[in-house]
């Protein structure tokens, strides 16, 4: 009952989207990573295709030991005709006793950003970061301990949702308004990834479609 379930829901959100624009990023049921390159931090996390039985399609998979890397796509997108992030992951990770605000904190089993390039003013560079934390509550949101052009809002936390598939809905434009103070018409890349350098701990995560929807 609860594979039908998932499906019927995959099914329910592609029906409701039908009638709106949509700009595909990350196609990951068709086992495609065109457009999308990896960038490596410390080590290297595992991103592969596999079949998931609840959802009965391809995702992509992302397996972590103590490394990180992430895939960025660079592509300009006109927050005032699909300002709407499209997304779905599961994961089975959690990581307790970790504080987050801190260099040896900065882990997530499941992250997703949009970037607003600074061009030649790089300062000026900004990262909004959803996150599934472990030790934030969700709606919060804090500077990243690495750089404060970066902000992270947790989207999801803590281990009752762990194995399941979760799907978000966020107005870009909105949040960087409310959450990073910034009133943008455009983002210029947006990223996946699952990584553990700094707490060298272990994750493995699973990401669906990524696209951006007019409504």
């Amino acid at each position: 009952m609860f594979k039908v379930l998932c499906v019927a829901l995959f099914a329910l959100v592609s029906s409701t989207l039908a009638n709106a624009t949509t700009l595909h990023m990350g196609e990951f049921s068709k086992g495609s990573l065109s457009g999308w390159e990896e960038k490596e931090f410390e080590g290297k996390t595992q991103y592969s295709f596999v079949f998931d039985e609840q959802i009965k399609q391809q995702v992509l998979k992302a397996e972590s030991h103590a490394g990180a890397s992430g895939l960025f796509r660079e592509q300009r997108i006109d927050l005032n005709k699909t300002p709407y992030l499209n997304w779905s992951w599961k994961t089975s990770s959690y990581f307790p006793n970790i504080n987050e605000n801190e260099k040896s904190g900065d882990d997530f089993t499941a992250r997703i950003y949009v970037v607003v390039d600074g061009g030649y003013f790089f300062w000026k560079t900004i990262a909004l970061n959803y996150v599934w934390s472990s030790s934030h509550n969700t709606g919060e949101k804090w500077d990243n301990p690495f750089t404060s052009n970066a902000t992270m809002f947790s989207v999801e936390s803590g281990k009752k949702k762990l194995g399941v598939w979760q799907h978000y809905k966020r107005n870009i434009k909105e949040d960087l308004q409310r959450i990073v103070g910034k009133d943008e018409q455009y983002i210029d890349a947006i990223a996946v990834m699952t990584d553990t350098d700094n707490s060298k701990r272990s994750a493995i995560t699973y990401f669906g479609n990524i696209f951006f929807t007019s409504k």
